[in-house]
């Protein structure tokens, strides 16, 4: 009898050894089974459930230098692994522990930061970094068009990307965020990405040779993009796409990218594009486009662009009002299905064509705008399959008569 029960007890402590074994070759916990802060192998991801936790807090707990390293001496962090913030939590990446945040990128994985809770950085530097070459994962052209600037662009890259099930909001202020994103097939890994959010904010940084500056997807919730430096990026400077609402995009400077500075496309509705300073991007300054609605451009100054600004197929009921635009190959047009919009008291200079209005542009309002070209007759385009467009009291002023006078509206 004793030994039939000592045996028992061998089993079950065997039985017990093996499950905890084989356990822990798919989820390794930081500490006990109760941490916020747990690592998955298989996945190398790191998920963060915890209320609040930074970099120095995910180090405390996987004290492991291969999957996050900090240089100590000037809190610069090295992060071989992807991070996933869960819902209802909040990781935090700013100056108390971190000045510079390098994602590994050895040219085969894309590691990302995915938010389904909330992020907030400030204060400090987010790029791609690869160990192997001590420098950014660089794309071999920054800016070209077709397929083999395409081709250049796969070379994987880290990005942010929240999702559509974050619960909070995301902030990113004050930093430099560059060297993020790629062509990734579907994986919208474009560099900073919006799928969801409350109220998401992205003030005050210097956002450059990432894949695109931003891009966002039915996104809504009263996102604020203010006050930032956008160039040099391959794609597009500002991308909200399909479906975005309720974003104002206000106070910055967009420039030398490689594709539209602001692009707002398929379905976007009440945004608010005001006070921008855009230029020497590829193609277009300001683009509505597909059906974008009930939406603003204002105050803006656009120049050497080969259009300045541009309403394109389907999109109604917007404005454009004072925006100043010089040296483009079109001032402001307006593109096949472009109904119903109010374009008025905008001051263009030196452009090839002052106002155009392509074929199948309909029922739009074109008054008070001032238009100083030469020669003033091609102040105003218009082409022959229109209709019911409405043009008063535009101002054209022959560029050649005052050279003052056309500095005098810049």
């Amino acid at each position: 009898m004793i030994c039939t029960i000592f045996f028992l007890s061998l089993l079950s402590l065997a039985l017990s050894i093996y499950s905890s074994s084989s356990s822990s070759n798919q989820i390794e916990e930081s500490s006990s089974s109760g941490s916020c802060i747990m690592y998955d192998s298989e996945e190398n991801t790191i998920t963060v459930s915890c209320k609040s936790a930074n970099l120095t807090d995910i180090d405390n707990e996987l004290k492991d230098p291969g999957i996050l390293h900090r240089e100590t001496y000037n809190n610069v962090w090295l992060l071989n692994a992807n991070i996933v913030v869960a819902k209802d939590a909040t990781l935090y990446i700013n100056s108390t522990d971190t000045s510079w945040l390098k994602i590994t990128a050895d040219g085969k994985t894309a590691y990302e930061i995915r938010v389904s809770g909330g992020l907030k950085i400030d204060s400090v530097k987010v790029s791609s970094w690869n160990p192997n070459t001590n420098d950014y994962v660089k794309f071999e052209a920054e800016k070209e068009d077709g397929a083999k600037g395409a081709d250049y662009a796969k070379k994987p890259r880290p990005f942010i990307r929240v999702d559509e099930k974050s619960t909070s909001f995301t902030e990113i202020t004050n930093s430099e965020i560059a060297y993020l994103g790629y062509l990734s097939d579907g994986n919208y890994g474009y560099g900073i990405t919006f799928f969801g959010g409350n109220k998401n904010l992205l003030a005050g940084n210097h956002m450059h040779h990432n894949f695109r500056g931003l891009y966002s997807e039915e996104l809504g919730g009263d996102m604020i993009v203010e006050d930032n430096y956008i160039h040099s990026n391959y794609q597009y400077g500002l991308d909200p796409h399909t479906g975005t609402h309720d974003m104002i995009i206000r106070n910055n400077t967009i420039y030398n990218n490689g594709a539209i500075g602001i692009i707002c496309s398929l379905d976007c509705y009440n945004i608010t594009i005001e006070n921008n300073e855009v230029y020497n991007n590829f193609g277009y300054g300001i683009m509505f486009s597909r059906n974008m609605y009930d939406s603003i451009a204002t105050d803006n100054h656009v120049y050497n662009q080969t259009n300045c600004i541009s309403v394109n197929t389907q999109s109604h009921n917007n404005e454009v009002y004072n925006n100043r635009v010089s040296k483009c190959k079109n001032g402001i047009d307006l593109r096949n299905g472009a109904y119903n919009n109010d374009i008025h008291h905008n001051i263009i200079i030196e452009s090839g064509k002052g106002i155009i209005v392509h074929s199948g542009a309909s029922s739009n309002s074109f008054h008070y705008n001032t238009i100083i070209i030469n020669p003033k007759e091609n102040g105003i385009s218009v082409d022959q399959d229109t209709k019911d467009n409405r043009f008063d009291n535009n101002q054209m002023i022959d560029s050649k008569l005052q050279e003052g006078d056309a500095n005098n509206f810049s």
